[in-house]
């Protein structure tokens, strides 16, 4: 039985890959400019290349490290930002709150 592939990214290149997740080999590099690929899970669909403020959000939530994991019904990630807008909006209202950075980001609505 074959095993299902992942998404790696490499920021810099603004580049996705999918790969076989394999725990004996975690770290994977980049073909283009040989840095290591993070690894956001199995349900990232990553934006276009030319799409730079999609990348820099993309480079919040993953420095954050919120990932793009299926759940156990394969019902998705949840709620990610798309715009460094709503970003913006989770950073204030952690700020705000005190709540930690990675759970208001992946909040749905910012009260």
């Amino acid at each position: 039985m074959s095993h299902s592939k992942t998404s790696y990214v490499c920021l810099p290149c603004r580049a996705s890959y999918k790969q076989s997740y394999d725990r004996d080999r975690p770290r994977r590099i980049c073909p283009r400019c040989a840095e290591p690929l993070v690894h956001v899970g199995s349900a990232f669909a990553a934006p276009r290349r030319r799409d730079t403020a999609a990348w820099r959000t993309l480079s919040v939530l993953v420095h954050a490290g919120v990932g793009f994991h299926k759940g156990c019904c394969d019902c998705g990630p949840g709620y990610r930002p798309r715009t460094l807008r709503e970003v913006r909006e989770r950073m204030t209202y952690a700020r705000r709150t005190g709540e930690p950075f990675a759970r208001a980001l992946v909040r749905p609505e910012v009260p």
